[in-house]
């Protein structure tokens, strides 16, 4: 098992930045490979960014590409999801989540954050 916890969201302007964190609970969090997803209100999760256990190799969905880096911190059990130059379009509950393989899908990932909330006002 492994808990996740969010933190770092908030009510922000375009073209403004933010970083969230997701902090585990410990050592077997580095075994697993770490997401970033986003649900806007009446909408489904969506994929954001993902990394390896390494952090390596990342992943991105096309609509953050060049504004959000994904990055993990292995000694402390965390990992990161800066985002720059953000967007109305980007407000939403941010989740993080832990599963054995990079997936961009939501069934790829067996933890799960409660999420932190994200909103952008133009």
């Amino acid at each position: 098992q492994v808990q996740l916890v969010e933190s770092g969201g908030g009510l922000v302007e375009a073209g403004s930045s933010l970083r969230l964190s997701c902090a585990a609970d410990g050592w077997s969090f580095n075994r697993y490979a770490v997401g970033w997803f986003r649900q806007a209100p009446g909408k489904e999760r969506e994929f954001v960014a993902a990394c390896t256990w390494s952090g390596q190799t990342t992943d991105y969905a096309d609509s953050v590409k060049g504004r959000f880096t994904i990055s993990r911190d292995n000694n402390k059990y965390m990992v990161y999801l800066e985002m720059n130059n953000l967007k109305p379009e980007d407000t939403a509950v941010y989740y993080c989540a832990a599963g054995g393989l990079i997936s961009r899908a939501r069934d790829g990932y067996d933890f799960w954050g409660q999420g932190t909330q994200v909103t952008v006002s133009s």
